[in-house]
């Protein structure tokens, strides 16, 4: 087939970078194949096979690792990310949300914008877990946040955090939709207050709260 040729070029050299970028990657995040091998359940063998291109990466192999990072998956295979960050903004849906990535960094605290659609919720939420630490803070809507034994609803301006190895859940708490800004920590990174404000809050105001779970 004509140009077969050059597709297969072109794939051979995306799958011959994953190699480099998952090392680069590791480092960055301060882990060794042996941290890597216990989170994924992949062998320090193989894990170093595939860094050094020893190993096809596939789909198998990749998506532990993607989970572990806390990326999509195309950023374990695609080219780096660079010029105007905007280009690269590809929404990510899943569990019928949709995420939009405001960072790029491969390492470090991500930034996502979070969308719960109008709908009706299930009257009985399955909570999921993961590893890492999240911070959400609602911009619109009210979001209902379980996690652990709590069970908590958030207005605009206020904000919780929470380990994500609390089984845990988030949606409408009235059907309408839900805008929020989250920072997730992958390998439990957390966001830090440095300032707060002087003033006390006076009786009536309706200024942002933070809970902590």
């Amino acid at each position: 087939m004509a140009g077969s040729g050059g597709v297969a070029d072109e794939t051979e050299r995306v799958l011959d970078a994953v190699g480099p970028r998952l090392r680069a990657l590791r480092k960055q995040r301060g882990l060794t194949l042996a941290d890597l091998s216990t989170a994924t359940g992949t062998s320090e063998s193989t894990l170093s096979r595939l860094e050094s291109g020893g190993r096809r990466p596939t789909l198998e192999l990749l998506l532990p690792l993607a989970r572990v990072y806390g990326v999509p998956l195309d950023d374990l295979v695609g080219a780096p990310p660079t010029g105007d960050p905007r280009i690269h903004l590809r929404p990510l849906h899943r569990h019928g949300m949709t995420f939009i990535p405001l960072t790029r960094r491969a390492g470090g605290v991500q930034a996502f914008k979070m969308l719960i659609p109008s709908r009706p919720e299930p009257a009985h939420p399955t909570p999921q877990t993961h590893g890492g630490y999240e911070w959400v803070y609602v911009l619109n809507g009210r979001l209902r946040l379980l996690a652990g034994d709590r069970d908590i609803v958030l207005s605009p301006g206020e904000a919780a955090e929470f380990d994500t190895a609390l089984p845990h859940w988030l949606g409408s708490a009235d059907g309408y939709a839900v805008e929020t800004l989250v920072l997730f920590g992958p390998q439990g990174e957390r966001a830090h207050v440095r300032a707060h404000p002087t003033r006390q809050p006076r009786a009536g105001d309706a200024g942002p709260g933070s809970h902590e779970v």
